[in-house]
């Protein structure tokens, strides 16, 4: 029985003739070749990539509707990405704008292995939304990331997480991290109904990575932070099909703006295996849109193949002023990423890391079921 072909929306900004662009990007993205070097009827029939049909739109951009041969990625993440956008990517009046995985292929790669509700068993969080932060300035030393961790832990943050950009033989190294932190995390965590976690971050080759987290689960950590467009996709998706009782927390770096934001982040990211999602909140450093943002966020939540729902980690200059704001946004279902405006309290750094478990509370208790 033929597979269901995956199906991607590609917006084309160039004028000229929309169906000769669109039917030159279904043989870019699937057999890469003229149609006329074609002699096998079963290559044009099950393999080529099909135009659809074709929307132009009223600023002169069209949508083109795909549907790419699930033979072309038979089950590895890279190569989805590969057809998904591989070639075309080198074009610049070329952007993804939505993607249908079909069932089966959403389950070939399995999804979160956690969860939303995983997440919340981690830390003990209830049905409130969670809150998270990140272990800075790149550089700092062991000790003084032990004693951020456990001033974050002590305010009651469920996940104290490493900033993405540690590379594993930094000042502090991966392993010597991961002690010191996770020593200080369950230190503060004895007694306590809600705990902490903490996600150190993966980095390196698939070796590398895999030895890290090795070496994170048997030191008792039980969440790390990834960065699939660095990382890679197929050895993100394979490591979380090794470590299906860790969870794996996505960070959004290289992931730039040719495929759109709640297809990348909001589809593939929580298709290859996600827990939680980390991407740029409206109103911050970054560019997206309030829409673009929601977005994100429902696609990260809805039925999906029966795959496990992945978390919303709204970020990136936020402050605790804007918690209410931000839960309204999200819901209970979201975790809040707070780093650098926590950081700039300095001696008030347990205070206001309190502050910040405090509002999240307060803003949740006032949000609907």
């Amino acid at each position: 029985m033929k597979s269901a072909p995956l199906r991607v929306t590609y917006r084309l900004r160039a004028g000229g003739d929309i169906q000769k662009r669109a039917r030159a990007l279904a043989l870019e993205q699937s057999i890469e070749t003229p149609l006329a070097a074609v002699t096998d009827p079963r290559v044009l029939d099950e393999v080529v990539a099909q135009v659809e049909r074709i929307e132009v739109l009223p600023d002169g951009s069209a949508l083109a509707h795909l549907a790419l041969s699930a033979e072309t990625i038979a089950g590895d993440a890279g190569q989805l990405m590969n057809m998904l956008f591989g070639n075309s990517s080198l074009l610049d009046d070329v952007q993804i704008e939505d993607i249908a995985v079909p069932s089966d292929m959403a389950q070939t790669f399995e999804g979160p292995a956690l969860g939303i509700e995983g997440l919340r068993r981690l830390v003990g969080a209830g049905t409130r939304a969670l809150t998270c932060t990140a272990l800075k300035p790149i550089g700092s030393s062991v000790g003084d990331l032990a004693q951020m961790a456990a001033t974050f832990a002590a305010a009651g943050i469920d996940i104290i997480k490493d900033d993405h950009g540690w590379a594993p033989r930094a000042r502090a190294t991966f392993e010597q991290r991961v002690v010191a932190c996770q020593r200080e995390v369950e230190r503060i965590n004895r007694g306590r109904a809600s705990r902490s976690a903490y996600a150190p971050a993966l980095a390196g080759d698939a070796e590398a990575m895999r030895e890290q987290l090795h070496f994170a689960q048997s030191h008792g950590v039980g969440a790390v932070l990834v960065t699939p467009m660095i990382a890679g996709a197929s050895n993100f998706n394979a490591l979380r099909r090794e470590f299906p009782a860790m969870a794996f927390i996505a960070h959004p770096a290289l992931a730039g703006n040719q495929i759109a934001p709640a297809a990348l982040l909001g589809v593939l990211f929580r298709v290859f295996g996600a827990d939680a999602v980390i991407f740029p909140n409206h109103g911050g450093r970054f560019s997206y849109t309030r829409a673009t943002c929601l977005s994100i966020a429902a696609r990260l939540r809805e039925p999906l193949a029966g795959l496990r729902s992945a978390l919303p980690v709204p970020a990136g200059g936020m402050s605790v002023e804007r918690v209410p704001e931000i839960v309204a946004d999200y819901g209970r279902d979201s975790m809040l990423l707070i780093g650098g405006n926590l950081l700039m309290a300095r001696e008030q750094l347990a205070e206001r890391s309190r502050e910040f478990v405090q509002a999240v509370a307060a803003a949740t208790s006032t949000v609907a079921t």
